[in-house]
């Protein structure tokens, strides 16, 4: 990917000046020079010397990877440079990580983007924050740069949870190591997912926007400009939203259940869904109550909620949906709305020793416990399990949702066909039974879903089988408000609002 003009100016240099791993890039251009390498972290010494000797007299070729111009050398070297300098100034584009690695995804960023740095040497990390805060509001698709060091693990996960705040979950995005070098590595994941990962420095994160797609093996972001507001205000011929309603954020069966008994006691109910099929079930499960469904965005959320008056915000989204649960509780503080948190109940005892307090954890003991290990978790963490080191050595099994982006990313992952179950839950003990025996399970894991996702029927089919299930505990929030049942819902909702 180097240009000619970079070649030709290497060539024609009397002296290169460049971090050691970049020369064994450039060795055929640079064969008898004199070369000056200064380790990584002394940017600044290796700009001091190529202008030293560029004042000597002398023809010098400053290398940086990528594009000198951007998260590199060029602006040391002007920094440095002196106003009664005389030498001349010639700086040549390269290609930078951003072009480069969205070329080996499609086109993610054919719309406006935005790049982003997380190395913190040279910029506050509260800047790093800040910017990808406002990235992510805007929905511009983005690129990070210096996704995470040896001494710097934790930042990139802290800028993807920004990102999730305002971003769908849903939303495509590229891992790319190495573009266009040995051992490059290129992989497509929902934004979701990118928190289980590991990345390093050679490693660059490419995050679409709500309008990227996918066809076949590539990403693309759409160039079009005029259906910029889909998925954030009804289209004309939507019937508007009930004004004055309790919003019940939904997606499970007994948070569907829940809706259909508010509105059948005359109450103005909107039931959320953040899918197209968890609206068609909706549809089904709550007669008289409005269904706003599909994917939106915190923004989305945003207007409706203020637009329709929403009195009260009732979030029976899933036990594990933990970043919806957030940006909901941040959503009724910002617009004054009152937040209930449906909590259907644990099954888990709290002295369960083949309890795990997160999916890495489950990960590693599943291994140790089991070869043919079935994965009743959810599509969103697979990677955890088949991605975790020693995973190859074991055969995995899961049970996904019938959505075809789910079935996908399974596969994607590299998961058989023979593998899977795409059915939708949730599954009776008979049917866990038969399915474990016949595919010789010897491992179980699972979430603390609580009845409402069949939780006892899978430890009662795993006990009938004499085989361990592993279960993942719930994330600990601090909500504000929070029922146990449906009739704690009712009267919570009764003292609000005086019905």
């Amino acid at each position: 990917m180097i240009v000619p003009r970079a070649i030709e100016a290497l060539r024609d240099s009397e002296v290169i000046v460049a971090y050691e791993l970049y020369l064994r890039w450039i060795a055929p251009h640079i064969e008898g020079k004199e070369i000056h390498s200064p380790p990584l972290t002394q940017e600044r010494e290796r700009a001091l010397l190529a202008i030293e000797q560029a004042r000597a007299g002398r023809r010098v070729s400053l290398v940086s990877s990528g594009d000198i111009g951007i998260y590199a050398m060029a602006a040391l070297a002007f920094d440095d440079m002196r106003e009664d300098d005389t030498y001349e100034v010639n700086v040549i584009p390269g290609v930078t990580s951003a072009n480069a690695c969205a070329s080996l995804l499609g086109s993610p960023l054919s719309h406006d983007f935005a790049t982003l740095s997380l190395s913190n040497l040279l910029c506050p990390w509260e800047w790093i924050e800040q910017r990808a805060s406002h990235i992510a509001q805007a929905d511009l698709a983005c690129v990070l740069y210096n996704v995470q060091s040896a001494g710097r693990q934790e930042g990139v996960y802290r800028i993807l949870q920004l990102m999730l705040q305002h971003k769908a979950p849903h939303t495509l995005c590229g891992v790319v190591r190495n573009a266009y070098r040995p051992g490059q590595q290129v992989a497509i994941y929902r934004l979701d997912e990118l928190p289980a990962l590991q990345f390093d420095m050679l490693t660059s994160i490419v995050i679409g926007n709500r309008f990227t797609q996918r066809k076949r093996d590539w990403i693309f972001t759409p160039r079009g400009y005029n259906d910029w507001t889909q998925g954030q205000q009804p289209e004309p011929d939507t019937p508007e939203l009930p004004s004055q309603a309790v919003w019940v954020f939904a997606g499970t069966s007994d948070g569907n259940a829940l809706a259909a008994q508010l509105a059948a006691s005359a109450q103005p109910v909107v039931v959320s869904a953040a899918t197209g099929y968890g609206g068609e079930l909706a549809q089904q499960d709550c007669p008289g109550a409005f269904v706003w469904a599909g994917r939106q965005g915190v923004e989305a959320r945003r207007q409706a909620l203020r637009q329709s008056q929403a009195r009260v915000l009732v979030d029976a989204t899933h036990p594990f949906a933990t970043q919806m649960s957030q940006q909901l509780m941040e959503l009724s503080r910002e617009l004054g709305i009152a937040y209930l948190r449906y909590e259907r109940p644990s099954q888990l005892a709290a002295d369960d020793v083949l309890a795990c307090d997160d999916m890495a954890q489950a990960a590693q003991r599943a291994m140790q416990m089991g070869r043919r290990i079935f994965l009743a978790t959810g599509s969103k963490d697979l990677a955890s399990f088949v991605q975790a080191p020693g995973a190859g050595e074991h055969e995995w099994f899961a049970r996904v949702t019938a959505d075809p982006q789910f079935v996908s990313r399974a596969l994607e992952l590299g998961l058989p066909r023979a593998n899977l179950c795409a059915m939708q839950g949730p599954f009776s003990r008979s049917f866990n039974e038969a399915l474990w025996r016949d595919w010789q399970i010897d491992c179980v894991v699972t979430k603390d879903s609580g009845e409402a996702g069949g939780y006892r029927a899978k430890l009662d089919a795993a006990q009938a089988l004499g085989i361990p299930v592993l279960t993942v505990r719930r994330p600990a929030l601090d909500y504000p408000a929070v029922a146990g049942d449906f009739d704690a819902v009712h009267r919570q909702l009764a003292d609000w609002l005086g019905a």
